[in-house]
């Protein structure tokens, strides 16, 4: 049947939709989009506004990719990949939400909401291993790629190959999404954690 794919995958998309930052930036005055990396996201949230709207902008994001993976699942009790399903939805719906012209986030934070609702044994690792690859690299982009390579090797071991087909595809798309952290990057331009835990990129 594929009605509950569909039904997940809408109710996913929805919910990764809704944007925190774009909310916050509104209150604020701040134009996300104009300025820092030009995203709608935690990071940039967090550059330009400190670290409380940062924090809640990742909870949000993250809250949201977690929600839709147990709504699903709530509503097809032991139908195989409904979770997964809507939850690389709601990622998606982040990066591409269809009121913003489908320019949105860059869909990490969401990406390990899905991944905390999918095994949060597996998220705490994971979530660990963000921290750590930032802290000592001092660029979160490094343990986002580390992440979205991470997850759907796991998915291979512990669910199937279907699985791993769509988690890798959401992967890609937030390698694409951060190419110009890449580029960034080879520049020394890239904007790293120490120099937004200073608070030196924040607007006023």
């Amino acid at each position: 049947m594929l009605l509950p794919y569909v039904v997940s995958a809408l109710l996913g998309y929805v919910l990764g939709c809704s944007n925190m930052a774009l909310y916050i930036s509104a209150l604020k005055g701040v134009k996300l989009t104009e300025n820092g990396t030009g995203n709608l996201g935690a990071s940039n949230a967090m550059l330009l506004m400190g670290w409380g709207a940062g924090i809640l902008v990742g909870l949000h994001d993250i809250g949201k990719a977690a929600l839709a993976v147990w709504l699903a699942r709530r509503l097809f009790p032991g139908v195989a990949l409904v979770g997964l399903t809507a939850g690389a939805a709601a990622v998606v719906g982040h990066m591409f939400p269809f009121y913003l012209r489908f320019r949105g986030g860059k869909g990490f934070a969401s990406y390990l909401g899905m991944i905390l609702a999918i095994n949060w044994k597996f998220a705490l690792a994971v979530y660990a291993a963000v921290l750590i690859i930032t802290l000592v690299t001092n660029y979160i982009v490094i343990a986002t790629m580390t992440t979205v390579v991470v997850f759907p090797v796991y998915l291979a071991f512990a669910v199937g190959w279907v699985a791993v087909l769509i988690a890798a595809a959401v992967s890609l798309v937030i390698v694409w999404k951060h190419r110009e952290n890449f580029v960034r990057l080879k520049n020394g331009t890239e904007v790293g954690f120490r120099k937004a835990n200073s608070g030196q990129m924040r607007i006023k």
